[in-house]
Formats: structure tokens, sequence, C-alpha cells
């Protein structure tokens, strides 16, 4: 993609730089889902400094996105049980309509085809509406909700998506939803086996 670099974060500086743009992010996105206080809690608790550096020493892996040398986004996925949780996806205002999410999923799909992983999962409140269409529309499906009690009073109401990447022969077999075939198939990686789902 144009102009989008992918940075692991792999030092204090570039964790100082997730935190500080999570911060940014989440009081723009969250304001009308959550609270003030309950967006500086959570930042806090799951996107400070200390939290993240943390959660890659038990190997969480943490990339920033750079798009045209300002940073855009980022994203944290964990290997789990023979899956990939995507933790954190998120995207500077500026930049959402880049397809960046898009591409990042891309990114995942080929993360899942060299390590074997059967299914992409994630968590997502279940108010957020705009993301939840995002998800959707990549092929992602609801399969529960799960309400977390994270201290202080304050939970976490939310979806649990799942994407299913089917392991055949050692390759993935992608699964589309027909709401995507149009626009991004031509950007699809390279020598996978792709197979349609009508389910979405």
């Amino acid at each position: 993609m144009d102009g989008l670099r992918i940075i692991p974060v792999t030092n204090e500086e570039l964790i100082f730089s997730v935190s500080a743009l999570a911060d940014e992010i989440w009081h723009e996105h969250f304001s009308s889902i959550l609270s003030t206080e309950q967006i500086d809690y959570m930042l806090e608790k799951f996107l400070s400094p200390e939290a993240l550096a943390d959660q890659i020493n038990h190997d969480y892996e943490y990339f920033l996105f750079s798009y045209e040398y300002t940073f855009a986004g980022f994203a944290g996925i964990h290997e789990e049980n023979g899956s990939l949780f995507l933790s954190k996806l998120y995207v500077h205002k500026d930049f959402r309509g880049k397809k960046i999410a898009s591409y990042m999923f891309r990114k995942f799909i080929e993360i899942c085809k060299m390590r074997n992983l059967n299914k992409i999962w994630l968590t997502c409140n279940r108010f957020n509406e705009s993301t939840l269409a995002v998800y959707e529309h990549l092929g992602f499906q609801k399969v529960r909700t799960e309400v977390t009690d994270i201290g202080q009073g304050y939970v976490m109401d939310d979806y649990i998506l799942e994407y299913k990447v089917v392991i055949v022969s050692g390759q993935s077999v992608i699964t589309l939803p027909d709401t995507i075939l149009h626009t991004d198939l031509h950007n699809m990686p390279h020598n996978l086996p792709i197979q349609f789902s009508h389910s979405v």
C-alpha cells in the first residue's frame, strides 16, 4: 500500500508513541459510548506505556502504522491456542477511509497462513456500531456477548467476533463475504486459495 509503513513496536520510544496515539484516538472515538472517567481508566490499565511493555513482555506483538511519515494507527495481536487474537486495531480519524484497516486485516491473514492459525478473533464494544460494521464487512461474525468486570465499577460489554481461516494442506483458505469481493479481491495476498462464504 503506497505511503504506508508497518513498524514493529520494539523499544520504549515506540511504546510511548502507541500510548500517546491511543489516548488521542480513544478520547475522540469512544466519547459517545463511554464516560471520560472510564476511558481514562481503561487507557491507564491497558494502554499506558507500562501496560504495553508488560503485554509485549508476555508475547503480544504491537505495530505502528506510519502513513506518509505520520503515525496513523496501531495494532496489537497475540497468538492463543491455535488462533490469532486481534487485541487492538485503531486508525486515527484523519486517516480513516484510506483502507488501512482492510490492508492490515490482509496482513493478519498472512500471519495466520505462516503460523497455521485457524481463526482471528476479537472483542468489540456492543455499542460501537461503526467499528462493528467494519468488522462484519471484512467477514467477521458475532459468536457471543461477554461482560467483563475490569475493576473500579467498570465493565467491558462486548461482542466476541471470529473470522475463520481454514487450513488446507498447509495453506490458508481465505473466507470472504460477498460484500467485499468487488472492492478488495484485487488486493488479496497472492498464491492463496479462496473460499467464498454466503453466511455473513
